[in-house]
């Protein structure tokens, strides 16, 4: 694939040699619709800039997968003709599990190589009805249950801003290819925090929406037929307003007609544009994962900006999150006793990252054992056991019934505080290599989102100072057990690294929660 892009840049700059590609690469998306759309900038000019940018990624990071080489095609027949779609002539990167006609989707997996899909998913299909050029797949870790970015087909991606770091995952190409600049827009996928861990340390922005907001027909999921923690379809791309425009493309008629088991909810653009002061719930901490000095600063910094601006802020008590991530998150994506998940690595080398496969692969006597032994001096691991044992169809059913529950819970806290909107923190800076496999318990501030089928959505605000990492020095943790240290330890030595917050607003309520976005990427 790499060959092929550099033969296709070479080509074209043999051809095309006064081309200001720097210039193109400069421009925010709605300027590059607008000159696309207009004829000012003719749609090779801008392909090929990115094809050459994204190739430099390539090489830096680690980030591609697969060059979409019939997007030459695509570029060389469109015709501005009739009604151009809204994102016509755009570069579109993809994630590797994200179904593209005649390509494959692997998610990191050997047996997956020389599979190519019989046709596009959904959401490629509506790209390419509204003028999109999809021309990369980007890489993911094995299985996309982690959110580091390492499979033993491609190798680890690297994090453009300091490539001793992870990209975050399970989206980690597309955060390091759009982090680096080698694509405009990017999507992805979310079930634990996958889209919103790689923008926040890739120093970038990504929407996680509601589950079925955006259709995932055509999009491979780690877990297949799991339904207790949703995931989602998401943009990722370096400005809110990139986002917005994705989603405001994607939500149109032929989404809605290809795929009828999504609402058909078109973008509602006066809650977007709205400039009405907003009432905004907020938290530090989630007392589960005690956030880095830079992520505390992060939120009091913006909630401030927040006030400054006329908006009402107002805490939020966040209780039992260890109940939450464990009863509910781990035990609804594993209540199988790990055995779908398993059955993906049937025939595969593991990639190492997988710290928990011997837990997972244990009997069910043997992890209540080890559940019992741990619990005085690791709670956090012995409740992970208990978590991850097979539960009968009854067990499954209560336990839904309980996520219903909770979930009507936080709606009613929600709506008696009368929120619009909620500040949330987001894990950073970015963690190194190899730490994330160490620390799945640190998905707790994203994870939630998807129990509760949130919109949420990630903007990058400061960066670690000096202070911070000397508060770091301080830095113990809630349980002050092995993850907690271990914790200590991945954030150290990240000063000038991006740190982001998390914008959260109710079920269907993407454009409120883009509209919020915006007000704190502007602050």
């Amino acid at each position: 694939s790499l060959v092929q892009m550099e033969m296709a840049v070479q080509r074209f700059r043999e051809q095309h040699p006064s081309v200001n590609v720097t210039s193109i690469l400069n421009l925010p998306l709605p300027e590059l619709t607008k000159k696309l759309r207009d004829g000012s900038l003719p749609l090779d000019h801008v392909f090929y800039a990115y094809v050459g940018k994204a190739l430099q990624m390539a090489t830096e990071t680690n980030c591609i997968t697969e060059y979409l080489q019939e997007s030459e095609t695509q570029v060389q027949k469109a015709k501005p003709a009739g009604k151009l779609g809204l994102l016509y002539g755009v570069p579109v990167s993809l994630k590797d599990s994200i179904d593209c006609q005649g390509h494959d989707s692997t998610l990191g997996f050997i047996k997956n190589i020389n599979k190519p899909v019989a046709e596009d998913s959904v959401v490629v299909q509506v790209l390419r009805r509204q003028g999109a050029i999809p021309f990369v797949k980007t890489n993911v870790p094995q299985s996309l249950i982690s959110y580091d970015c390492n499979n033993l087909i491609f190798g680890q991606t690297f994090n453009p801003l300091l490539y001793t770091r992870s990209p975050g995952g399970s989206t980690g190409g597309e955060g390091a290819l759009i982090g680096g600049g080698g694509s405009i827009l990017g999507f992805g996928t979310d079930l634990g925090g996958s889209l919103r861990f790689p923008a926040a340390f890739c120093g970038i922005c990504a929407l996680k929406p509601t589950g079925n907001r955006l259709s995932k027909k055509g999009v491979v999921s780690g877990i297949p037929g799991q339904k207790a923690v949703t995931a989602a379809v998401g943009p990722i791309a370096k400005d809110v307003e990139s986002l917005a425009l994705s989603m405001r493309a994607l939500l149109c008629e032929d989404m809605f007609s290809l795929d009828s088991s999504v609402p058909p909810l078109p973008f509602n653009e006066e809650v977007y544009s709205s400039t009405q002061p907003l009432r905004i719930g907020y938290y530090e901490t989630d007392f589960f994962t005690m956030p880095s000095p830079a992520m505390r600063r992060a939120i009091r910094e913006t909630k401030q900006l927040l006030e400054d601006a006329g908006h009402t802020l107002v805490p939020f008590e966040l209780m039992n999150m260890d109940y939450v991530l464990f009863n509910f998150c781990v035990k609804g994506v594993f209540a199988d006793g790990c055995a779908s998940f398993l059955k993906k690595f049937k025939g595969e080398l593991e990639e190492s990252s997988l710290r928990l496969f011997w837990l997972m692969k244990s009997p069910k006597w043997f992890k209540n054992v080890l559940s019992w032994i741990t619990k005085p001096f690791m709670p956090r691991l012995s409740a992970m056991l208990v978590s991850m044992r097979t539960n009968t169809v009854e067990e499954v059913w209560s336990l839904h019934h309980e996520m219903e529950e909770f979930s009507q819970q936080f709606i009613a806290q929600w709506k008696k505080l009368n929120l619009d909107v909620m500040l949330c923190p987001m894990l950073g800076p970015a963690l190194g290599i190899g730490y994330p496999a160490k620390l799945s318990v640190a998905v707790s501030y994203t994870m939630l989102y998807n129990a509760l089928d949130f919109p949420a959505g990630v903007v990058p605000v400061t960066m670690v100072t000096d202070e911070d990492e000397e508060e770091l020095k301080g830095y113990q943790g809630y349980y002050r057990d092995w993850w907690d240290r271990t914790m200590a330890k991945a954030f150290r030595g990240s000063v000038g690294l991006p740190v982001a917050v998390q914008c959260v607003a109710l079920p269907w309520q993407e454009e409120l929660c883009l509209r919020f976005m915006k007000e704190v990427e502007t602050l």
